[in-house]
Protein backbone atom coordinates (compact mmCIF):
# COMPACT_ATOMS: atom_id res chain seq x y z
CA UNK A 1 0.00 0.00 0.00
CA UNK A 2 1.40 3.45 -0.69
CA UNK A 3 1.90 5.80 1.89
CA UNK A 4 -1.33 7.39 2.52
CA UNK A 5 0.07 11.38 3.16
CA UNK A 6 1.61 10.78 -0.67
CA UNK A 7 -2.02 10.04 -1.35
CA UNK A 8 -3.84 12.61 0.56
CA UNK A 9 -0.93 14.96 -1.23
CA UNK A 10 -1.84 13.53 -4.64
CA UNK A 11 -5.61 14.24 -4.32
CA UNK A 12 -4.81 17.86 -2.22
CA UNK A 13 -2.66 18.72 -5.38
CA UNK A 14 -4.69 17.78 -7.72
CA UNK A 15 -7.04 19.90 -6.48
CA UNK A 16 -5.12 22.74 -6.77
CA UNK A 17 -5.46 22.93 -2.13
CA UNK A 18 -2.90 23.92 0.11
CA UNK A 19 -2.74 22.50 3.25
CA UNK A 20 -4.44 24.76 5.13
CA UNK A 21 -7.44 25.28 2.82
CA UNK A 22 -7.23 21.10 3.03
CA UNK A 23 -7.88 21.75 6.51
CA UNK A 24 -10.64 24.17 6.18
CA UNK A 25 -12.96 22.32 3.95
CA UNK A 26 -12.28 19.04 6.63
CA UNK A 27 -12.71 20.97 9.13
CA UNK A 28 -9.41 20.15 10.94
CA UNK A 29 -6.86 21.92 12.33
CA UNK A 30 -3.73 22.90 10.00
CA UNK A 31 -1.58 22.17 12.48
CA UNK A 32 -2.70 18.89 13.14
CA UNK A 33 -2.69 18.51 9.20
CA UNK A 34 0.98 19.79 9.26
CA UNK A 35 2.11 17.75 12.10
CA UNK A 36 0.90 14.37 10.31
CA UNK A 37 3.78 15.35 7.36
CA UNK A 38 6.66 16.78 9.52
CA UNK A 39 6.34 13.79 11.99
CA UNK A 40 5.30 11.27 9.47
CA UNK A 41 2.18 10.21 11.42
CA UNK A 42 -0.97 8.06 10.25
CA UNK A 43 -3.68 10.35 10.48
CA UNK A 44 -6.82 8.68 12.52
CA UNK A 45 -9.83 6.86 11.05
CA UNK A 46 -11.20 9.95 12.55
CA UNK A 47 -9.39 12.32 10.68
CA UNK A 48 -9.46 10.15 7.56
CA UNK A 49 -12.77 10.50 7.34
CA UNK A 50 -12.96 14.68 7.34
CA UNK A 51 -10.74 14.27 4.55
CA UNK A 52 -12.31 12.25 2.52
CA UNK A 53 -15.17 13.89 3.03
CA UNK A 54 -13.78 16.87 2.14
CA UNK A 55 -12.72 15.01 -1.10
CA UNK A 56 -16.29 13.95 -1.92
CA UNK A 57 -14.02 10.03 -1.63
CA UNK A 58 -15.39 7.32 0.49
CA UNK A 59 -12.47 5.68 2.92
CA UNK A 60 -12.43 2.71 0.32
CA UNK A 61 -11.49 5.19 -2.96
CA UNK A 62 -8.52 6.85 -0.84
CA UNK A 63 -6.86 3.23 0.08
CA UNK A 64 -7.87 1.96 -3.68
CA UNK A 65 -5.03 0.71 -5.34
CA UNK A 66 -4.98 0.70 -9.30
CA UNK A 67 -7.52 -1.59 -10.52
CA UNK A 68 -9.57 -2.68 -7.31
CA UNK A 69 -13.37 -2.24 -7.36
CA UNK A 70 -14.04 1.35 -5.44
CA UNK A 71 -17.42 2.24 -3.62
CA UNK A 72 -19.31 5.59 -4.93
CA UNK A 73 -20.53 7.99 -2.36
CA UNK A 74 -24.07 8.82 -3.17
CA UNK A 75 -23.43 11.73 -4.65
CA UNK A 76 -21.45 9.73 -7.27
CA UNK A 77 -23.71 7.91 -8.21
CA UNK A 78 -26.13 10.43 -8.35
CA UNK A 79 -23.33 12.14 -11.24
CA UNK A 80 -23.13 9.16 -13.25
CA UNK A 81 -26.56 8.53 -13.17
CA UNK A 82 -27.14 12.03 -14.58
CA UNK A 83 -24.18 11.64 -16.38
CA UNK A 84 -25.71 8.46 -18.24
CA UNK A 85 -28.30 10.28 -19.18
CA UNK A 86 -26.27 12.70 -21.00
CA UNK A 87 -25.71 13.02 -24.91
CA UNK A 88 -22.36 13.50 -25.86
CA UNK A 89 -23.10 17.22 -26.65
CA UNK A 90 -23.64 17.68 -23.18
CA UNK A 91 -21.29 15.57 -22.20
CA UNK A 92 -18.89 17.80 -23.44
CA UNK A 93 -20.47 21.24 -22.03
CA UNK A 94 -19.73 19.47 -18.99
CA UNK A 95 -16.57 18.66 -19.17
CA UNK A 96 -16.15 22.96 -20.52
CA UNK A 97 -17.90 23.58 -17.22
CA UNK A 98 -15.46 21.58 -15.04
CA UNK A 99 -12.68 22.91 -16.85
CA UNK A 100 -13.88 26.48 -16.15
CA UNK A 101 -13.65 25.44 -12.56
CA UNK A 102 -10.22 23.78 -12.35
Amino acid sequence: MENILTVITAYRQARGWTEYQLAERSGLPQSTISSWYRKNMVPTIPSLEKICEAFGITLSQLFAQEGEPVTLTPSQKKLLDGWTRLDSEQQAVIFQLIDKFS
